[in-house]
């Protein structure tokens, strides 16, 4: 099957986007890249590790970068977790802005609706 599916399919395939998740870029000197502590860190703010990649890329320093997914609602306490445990956070996409925003917006349209009956 992964024959079949052009280079983007099969990475989406991989990793698939999510948008109720976190993703943070954390840059790694490669003696002290472990994975087991990363999740160590994630699990101290008792927080799911969704996913945790290690990526081609690596920093201006020739650090590894490290993709690691976590659930919206803790992206910030990770990535503070993560610092604690020597880390550097380097890119983060949260996703829990977008999505406290529109629990707002749907609240204020129920007001309104309740305010127009």
């Amino acid at each position: 099957m992964a024959g079949q599916l052009s280079r983007l399919e099969r990475l989406e395939a991989l990793l698939a986007p999510d948008t109720d998740a976190a993703e943070l870029l954390m840059a790694v000197p490669p003696g002290e890249y472990s994975a087991s502590r990363m999740a160590r860190a994630v699990e101290d703010c008792d927080a799911q590790l969704l996913a945790l990649s290690v990526t081609p890329m690596r920093d201006p320093d020739g650090r590894l970068v490290v993709m690691l997914r976590v659930p919206s609602d803790a992206g910030s306490a990770v990535a503070r977790s993560l610092e604690r445990y020597g880390y550097e956070t380097i890119h983060t996409l949260f996703p829990e802005d977008d999505l406290s925003r529109r629990r707002a917006m749907d609240r204020a349209n129920e007001l309104l609706r309740y305010l127009t009956v």
